[in-house]
């Protein structure tokens, strides 16, 4: 088990062991959470790297990941715990059979941590040899708001009571990464026991850098096109902006179709690699695209130059 960071400076590095390539800012916002063990509630656009956070974290401190995928209609039998009920039919029917009359022991035995059946919350809570886990709630603002408000005691007492049983709180608080998307606006109260965060898109420079690391085997000529074609259209009123996972994912496309640069006719056959709606597709492709690839390319000359 790796120990914790115990700088700001140790934090980026500790995020650049993951290759995940982050800005001072982050890693403060990041260190005081470690330090502090506070929950790390992380808002920004789809495809900016709020969940790779948590799973680099997992991995450079090596801890166990435990993710809690939220939805609409999530409820606390599928993020929090529920009974073995079919364990808990046969246990009495094997006490009726044996003569047991005594209800107060039977129900003291059907709702005991063998028959509790763990989901990822609870988990999270759990004592580990390597160190408490680090628990990854992605995309906070898909539930509703009664689980929202349920997670309060978890994120500020690392706690759940369950009422059969009593409250199970955790010997050693979980590293507590929180993602929106921001499709609704979270509660004060939940935000409160958090520290908070903005993950922008990333200027040139940095998105670059995250190519360099996260798809080395485009040409470099090549991802600097991509990186100032992108930029540019993060300037356009498109109804999805593309993310740096586009980036990636667009980066690794044309390298795998062994491009070494970018040109109208190849920008027209890969924007669903970049683009997920069609109407964007559509504004972009054909003549607005050459307009912006002629930009970068003049552009890039110049800054050449």
């Amino acid at each position: 088990m790796a120990e914790l960071p115990r700088s700001v400076d140790q934090t980026l590095a500790l995020l650049e062991k993951g290759e995940y390539v982050a800005d001072r800012s982050l890693a403060t916002a990041l260190y005081l959470s470690l330090s502090l063990k506070r929950p790390l509630f992380v808002e920004g656009e789809a495809g900016v790297g709020k969940t790779e956070i948590a799973k680099v974290l997992a991995k450079t401190l090596d801890r166990r990941l435990v993710r809690l995928q939220c939805y609409e209609g999530l409820d606390v039998a599928s993020a929090v715990y529920e009974w073995n009920y079919a364990g808990q039919m046969v246990e009495i029917r094997l006490a009726e059979a044996t003569g047991e009359s005594d209800r107060k022991a039977i129900e003291q035995g059907i709702f005991s941590q063998r028959f509790l059946v763990k989901r990822p919350l609870l988990q999270a809570l759990e004592p580990e040899s390597g160190g408490p886990p680090v628990l990854l709630i992605d995309e906070i603002d898909r539930t509703d708001e009664p689980f929202e408000a349920y997670l309060l005691e978890v994120l500020s007492d690392f706690q759940i009571t369950i009422p059969e049983i009593g409250t199970m709180k955790a010997e050693s608080p979980p590293i507590v990464i929180v993602t929106s998307n921001r499709t609704r606006e979270v509660h004060d109260a939940l935000k409160r026991r958090c520290f908070y965060y903005w993950v922008e898109y990333p200027n040139a420079e940095r998105e670059l850098a995250i190519l360099a690391v996260k798809a080395p085997h485009a040409p470099a000529a090549l991802s600097a096109e991509i990186v100032g074609f992108v930029q540019k259209l993060r300037e356009i009123d498109l109804f999805k902006l593309p993310g740096v996972a586009e980036t990636i994912d667009w980066a690794e496309a044309l390298s795998q179709l062994d491009r070494l640069a970018l040109d109208p006719d190849t920008i027209n056959d890969t924007l669903g690699t970049l683009l997920k709606y069609q109407d964007d597709i559509a504004k972009i492709q054909g003549s607005e695209a050459s307009r912006i690839l002629g930009q970068v390319k003049s552009e890039l000359a110049a800054a050449g130059a």
